[in-house]
């Protein structure tokens, strides 16, 4: 294990919800670990009202097994907005450490007002220590204001002291892809257009809002989730070989991708586009609040919670593959998966099979049940040649009885270790808003395009099945469990 420098963490927005059931706790996992320095301190910021003690204990009331040599690592300061006494606060701390990362748990809005008073009061200096940054999504809400934020940003810090989080990078399985294609030889061959018919990628939830409406009404699904989760899990898909497993070299691949997507039309966009809306409905016997209808939502908010859309990689691997990617809320189940959907054989022999396309696939199951599922074809047993599709499945499970860890775990220590690779970039960040601007565009200049509505509990707009190309061709409908499949599957 890498040696880790003595280091202060400090985490504005101390008293959100994210500090609470996210950061603290995961770094709570890496001192238990003994994978957080020798010496080290979390300063929590913010503007309610607590002090160290009162913090402590808001921390021990979530965390019930924290023992007490880890909170007395835990410091608050109650601050105005203008972080009067900022750096005499911290520095007061733990005079002796030099090393400071920076967690900004709040609102966008609040990103360029703190990285300049950390560059005013000299605090990203790295002259005696390493000074590096973390940055909550979303990262803009357009490619004017990524230009804008990072530009900001770039005023206080280097590129390299800005780690830009994104929580999906951190999950075990989606590291997991990198090895999947890159150490197996029976994968890498066939990853491309010669073998590969379409790719999807799905990251669905069965919950709604959950109370975040005034949030939620102003950023949307393509903004909370396609700019960077699915995008980025999708570069992970289509990447090249890097050249080695450095920060630089992965997230040069990535980059590659994002600047390969065919430029989305205006006019194509009602097309290869679907947005939608969840409507009242039962589930389970239970009425179920339509979106509109959510507190703190617009009551004729045009705010979408369901996109699928289709676009291509005009590069030599992926050309004329078509790549299907959907996000929504209160949908049957919570799953992220990608699917590779390869190719039928030239010539099918078959011929009692079916008519429907039954061919083979390539599950990768980021969350739940995580693991990878091959499905192919087998001879049923008996007369004839009756073919059945069947299931190879792994689970990651299986591979250790320990517990995955958190993303926010693997990622603070990454950034501990000064290891960027699953961090965002600032060119990516912008390459995924550029790419996504003309469906913004059209949304706004188009009222004409439809916001279809779904019933919550339900996959979706009904024709969200028209994007996929291809006889008989649909998405796939994942369950709880890697192996199953079907329509009203629940968790």
């Amino acid at each position: 294990m890498k040696k880790i420098k003595d280091c202060n963490i400090l985490i504005f927005g101390a008293s959100g919800d994210l500090t609470k059931r996210k950061l603290i706790p995961s770094l709570y996992e890496l001192y238990k670990k003994k994978m957080l320095p020798e010496n080290f301190s979390i300063i929590g910021i913010s503007r309610t009202d607590m002090n160290s003690d009162s913090f402590r204990k808001y921390i021990k009331r979530n965390i019930s097994d924290a023992d007490i040599n880890f909170l007395q690592h835990l410091y608050y300061f109650q601050m105005d907005n203008n972080y009067t006494g900022l750096k005499e606060k911290i520095i007061n701390v733990a005079p002796k450490i030099k090393n400071y990362i920076f967690y900004l748990a709040t609102p966008p809005q609040m990103i360029s007002k703190i990285s300049d008073i950390l560059g005013r009061e000299e605090l990203t200096n790295e002259e005696d220590g390493y000074k590096r940054v973390i940055v909550e999504k979303p990262f803009g809400w357009d490619y004017t204001s990524a230009i804008e934020i990072n530009s900001k940003l770039h005023l206080a810090f280097k590129e390299e002291q800005i780690y830009r989080i994104d929580h999906y990078l951190g999950k075990e399985t989606v590291q997991n892809i990198l090895v999947t294609r890159f150490s197996n030889g029976i994968f890498e061959p066939l990853w491309n257009r010669r073998y590969i018919d379409h790719i999807e990628i799905s990251s669905v939830e069965s919950l709604g809002i959950e109370g975040r409406g005034k949030y939620y009404d102003n950023a949307g699904a393509l903004r909370d989730m396609m700019q960077n989760h699915l995008l980025h899990l999708m570069s992970f898909i289509a990447m090249e070989p890097p050249s080695s497993l450095d920060s630089n070299s992965i997230r040069n691949e990535i980059l590659k991708v994002l600047q390969s997507l065919r430029p989305l039309k205006e006019k194509s966009i009602e097309k290869n586009v679907i947005r939608g809306q969840y409507i009242s409905s039962k589930i389970r016997g239970n009425k179920v609040l339509g979106y509109r209808e959510e507190p703190e939502v617009n009551p004729k908010s045009m705010t979408e919670t369901y996109v699928a859309m289709k676009f291509y990689i005009d590069n030599w691997r992926w050309g004329g593959v078509p790549f299907y990617i959907r996000t929504g809320k209160r949908l049957p189940t919570r799953v992220t998966e990608a699917v590779i959907n390869f190719k039928e054989t030239p010539h099918y022999l078959f011929k009692n099979k079916k008519d429907i396309c039954d061919c083979n696939q390539l599950i990768i199951r980021i969350q739940p049940d995580e693991g990878l599922l091959l499905k192919i074809d087998m001879k049923k047993p008996g007369a004839g040649y009756e073919v059945k599709n069947v299931n190879m499945d792994f689970h990651y499970k299986e591979l250790s009885e320990e517990k995955l860890p958190e993303a926010y775990e693997r990622l603070l220590y990454d950034c501990l270790i000064g290891d960027s690779t699953l961090y965002t970039r600032a060119d990516a960040v912008e390459s995924s808003w550029k790419f996504l601007e003309p469906i913004q565009n059209a949304w706004k200049n188009k009222p004409e395009i439809k916001m279809y509505g779904y019933p919550a509990g339900t996959w979706g707009p009904e024709n969200a099945d028209d994007l996929i190309e291809g006889k008989n061709m649909k998405w796939r409908y994942p369950c709880k469990n890697l192996s199953n499949d079907g329509n009203y599957c629940e968790l």
